[in-house]
């Protein structure tokens, strides 16, 4: 019997059905398969750790990488007695120390708060406050958020917002008017703080240069790879609180900005109420001066408000 059952086995084994290419295959792309599929796997896993380390630098850092403010005595403070400058002390809702400069105006057309952009301090902004005074014969205030110039304490939302607030206050008391009775007018970074002020208080007149529509859609503009709209807890949002003013704007942007796309500063005039302006600055970047017939238009445009 074990005759008959040995060669039965024996058939049995040598008859099975088999692929003969199947075995090199299993045998050499396999191994290769896994190997390249464990490479993969650590790259996505390197790049997933290398967002979230820049995510949290990101929210850790934020501030440093949205401000840049030039304390002192960085910038130029020696202005002649003559200019008519004077300083302007002033604290904070918080008791933050705030500085700034007044220049006045014997019979002004109108009284001005600047806010002014990101870099630097308000010694950069001279020649801009010289010519607000002289050309347009207002009475300015320029001032220096937290953590800028002479001014206390760090930058931050929150803090530039309470800023100017007080720098408003100051300014009424000062000239003698009502806060409401005072123009607004923000450069870059500026324009979202006076878009903030105009909105929860509203103004004489609003003016906005090179400003855009929110914080998060530049970074997404510079960033388009990274969930600035989502990471960023810095909002300054003026696209969602320009509806809630309802005075006169005059609004600019140069045509050829780099650093706020001139479509993000048409964004936010679209989403204004009248009565409204707009002039796009042809061949202009973001840190260019406006050209001299800006002037005439601005000053058209003060002496137009009621």
């Amino acid at each position: 019997m074990s005759n008959d059952q040995c060669p039965m086995i024996n058939d049995s084994a040598s008859n099975d059905p088999v692929e003969p290419s199947d075995r090199p295959r299993g045998f050499f792309i396999g191994p290769v398969a896994k190997k390249i599929g464990r490479s993969i796997l650590r790259i996505g896993v390197g790049v997933l750790v290398a967002c979230l380390v820049l995510l949290v630098v990101l929210m850790f850092f934020e501030e440093s990488l949205i401000y840049f403010p030039a304390k002192y005595p960085d910038g130029y403070w020696n202005v002649p007695p003559e200019v008519g400058i004077e300083d302007a002390e002033f604290e904070a809702a918080d008791g933050t120390r705030l500085h700034g400069w007044y220049l006045p105006h014997e019979r002004p057309t109108a009284v001005i708060l600047f806010c002014h952009g990101n870099a630097g301090n308000i010694t950069n902004r001279l020649p801009v406050l010289r010519r607000l005074n002289e050309e347009l014969g207002a009475s300015v205030l320029i001032f220096d958020y937290r953590g800028y110039g002479r001014s206390e304490g760090s930058p931050g939302e929150e803090g530039v917002l309470q800023d100017a607030r007080a720098a408003r206050t100051w300014l009424a008391k000062k000239a003698g008017v009502d806060e409401r009775e005072i123009v607004l007018l923000g450069r870059s970074l500026g324009g979202a703080v006076a878009v903030d002020l105009a909105a929860a208080d509203g103004a004489r007149g609003l003016v906005l240069q090179s400003t855009f529509t929110s914080i998060p859609a530049v970074a997404s503009y510079h960033y388009s790879w990274l969930p600035a709209r989502v990471v960023l807890r810095t909002r300054l949002d003026s696209l969602s609180k320009i509806g809630l003013y309802h005075g006169p704007l005059l609004q600019s942007h140069g045509c050829d900005d780099t650093i706020v796309p001139y479509a993000l500063g048409k964004q936010l005039f679209d989403a204004a109420n009248e009565p409204k302006q707009f002039i796009p600055l042809e061949n202009c970047d973001h840190n260019d001066s406006e050209r001299p017939d800006y002037y005439r238009e601005l000053r058209e445009f003060i002496e137009a408000l009621p």
